[in-house]
């Protein structure tokens, strides 16, 4: 590991990242829309889409124009679809980077169909309430679409890691606000990756995968489940021991019952590793569990080595593999009573992303 940061880092699989969007595009038949918002996730935009790319994606989806003309100045010209509902004024600068709009609205699709005969997605809210069209009032669009026919035509779901029934549900509410258009789309696209991940294939055109890429399932009883792609490491900076009745980090919520030996990593919340997890989560070192002791601190991180030998410079893993130990997203967040979203896309900047390649 000398060949490492001196500090701390995210390393990324881009092997395993690439073998997931297969095995999506394998199980579902469709062609891909790989979600690359946030950064990809927080994991680097450029590499992930330049590995992505080797799958022959129909394009990719991100959540705002900004992010849409960071692609395009990589150098990526084929499709790219942006989610969040835009504003008039924002219109120009999306057409200009010629990005695809999902609209929901009379006016803002007046304004794009104004502007430009390039493509659109029409946005159909079945149940998440957070932006397109009603399905219920999607016949209020139906001249509107139909001399200006979006290219597709889409829905999300809100709950499709549940067995609650809600995606069958959805399903429906899409299949009619479709009838009530006066147009045949195209495209049309539902499927998240825990509907991909956990239901049977819907059969649309285009799949919309997300966190599935980056490693994180869609709980045990899902049909599929991905490789492990995105891992953190950090190095011990400072040993020290304490006696029994001392305390460790703020508020001093640790309490030594026993002389104890603590390794110092530098790492903490500032780079990604929630406060939450002090007191709850583990990290291996050495291929040894070792729990953290007290709160995680802006930069750093103490864990408790009394029964494992270490040494200033080795490496911890906080996430990810070290020998037999496989800490993942999900393992480490439910810890700390996390989301694994926020978990991976919470990995701060600051931190070096390394990049392997698996076979």
């Amino acid at each position: 590991m000398s060949s490492y940061p001196t500090r701390a880092w995210v390393e990324v699989d881009l092997g395993a990242l690439r073998r997931n969007g297969a095995a999506v595009a394998a199980r579902s038949g469709s062609r891909l829309l790989p979600m690359v918002k946030a950064d990809a996730y927080g994991l680097g935009v450029g590499p992930v889409v330049n590995a992505l790319r080797d799958l022959n994606p129909w394009g990719f989806g991100i959540a705002t124009v900004t992010e849409g003309e960071e692609l395009r100045a990589l150098g990526y010209d084929g499709r790219v679809v942006f989610f969040t509902p835009v504003l008039e004024e924002d219109l120009e600068r999306a057409d200009q980077a010629n990005l695809t709009p999902a609209l929901g609205s009379p006016q803002t699709i007046n304004a794009w169909v104004a502007r430009t005969d390039a493509p659109w997605h029409l946005a159909i809210d079945t149940g998440m309430s957070r932006a397109g069209a009603s399905w219920r009032e999607v016949y209020e669009l139906a001249a509107l679409t139909a001399q200006h026919p979006p290219e597709g035509v889409f829905t999300h779901f809100h709950s499709s890691e549940l067995d609650d029934g809600s995606m069958d549900a959805q399903e429906e509410r899409f299949e009619a606000a479709l009838k009530r258009l006066s147009f045949k789309p195209k495209l049309t696209h539902t499927d998240n990756s825990a509907a991909l991940a956990r239901h049977e294939n819907t059969g649309r055109d285009i799949v919309r995968p997300g966190i599935f890429l980056y490693g994180v399932g869609s709980g045990p009883t899902a049909s599929v489940q991905p490789e492990h792609v995105v891992s953190l490491r950090a190095r011990v900076v400072e040993i020290r021991t304490i006696e029994p009745g001392d305390t460790v980090s703020y508020d001093a919520i640790f309490t030594a019952r026993r002389k104890t030996t603590l390794a110092t990593v530098a790492v903490g919340y500032a780079d990604g590793y929630p406060r939450a997890l002090g007191n709850v989560a583990q990290v291996s070192i050495r291929g040894k569990l070792a729990p953290v002791a007290g709160v995680v601190t802006m930069d750093m991180t103490m864990i408790d080595v009394t029964d494992i030998a270490c040494e200033l410079g080795d490496v911890v893993t906080l996430i990810g593999r070290d020998g037999p130990n496989l800490l993942t997203v999900e393992q480490v967040a439910a810890s700390g009573s996390l989301s694994p979203y926020e978990m991976v896309t919470g990995l701060r900047s600051r931190i070096e992303r390394t990049y392997v390649e698996t076979q």
